[in-house]
């Protein structure tokens, strides 16, 4: 997970005009790549029999997070990119399979990889996104803190089933 202070500072950086937001997209691929990593070995540290697994029935499945984080990183990094959501129709919550899933998962986490080698100009570039205004950083931004949050809900489901998650093992 990503530690308030550190999001803070790069909230912070992010709003900044300049030099700073070069340092703003620079810590925020670090976010994005520790995140990714964090992902996909969760993804594949839950056993497959685990992956419908809810603690109570109101909540989504440990798959269902995974293949909502797959569909949500399709959709903001489209709109940082400026360009057509290419998994439009699709909905990865329904992927059958922890092979499936995880594949689903990788794809949308590649196809964000350019967001976050922007250059600074186009980082800072106006977009419109869930009618929000913002820039292409703002949309990066949105996105690290959305993988964030369901990180956060993976390592629960983790815990729960007697994991350790990735970001906890050390190392």
């Amino acid at each position: 997970m990503f530690p308030a202070r550190s999001l803070l500072a790069l909230l912070t950086l992010a709003a900044l005009p300049g030099a700073a937001s070069a340092q703003a997209a620079a810590a925020m691929q670090s976010l994005f790549e520790s995140g990714k990593s964090n992902l996909i070995k969760t993804a594949e540290l839950m056993p497959e029999a685990n992956y419908a697994f809810k603690p109570v029935a109101t909540v989504r499945s440990f798959g269902e997070i995974l293949g909502h984080l797959a569909n949500e990183n399709f959709l903001i990094c489209a709109g940082a990119k400026g360009e057509p959501n290419p998994a439009e129709g699709k909905d990865y919550e329904k992927t059958a399979g922890k092979a499936a899933m995880i594949a689903a998962l990788r794809e949308s986490l590649t196809y964000c990889d350019p967001v976050y080698r922007m250059p600074d100009a186009k980082a800072l570039e106006p977009i419109e996104l869930f009618g929000t205004k913002g820039t292409r950083l703002w949309a990066a931004t949105l996105n690290v803190i959305h993988n964030g949050e369901h990180y956060g809900n993976l390592v629960t489901y983790l815990r729960i089933k007697g994991l350790v998650p990735p970001s906890s093992q050390g190392g």
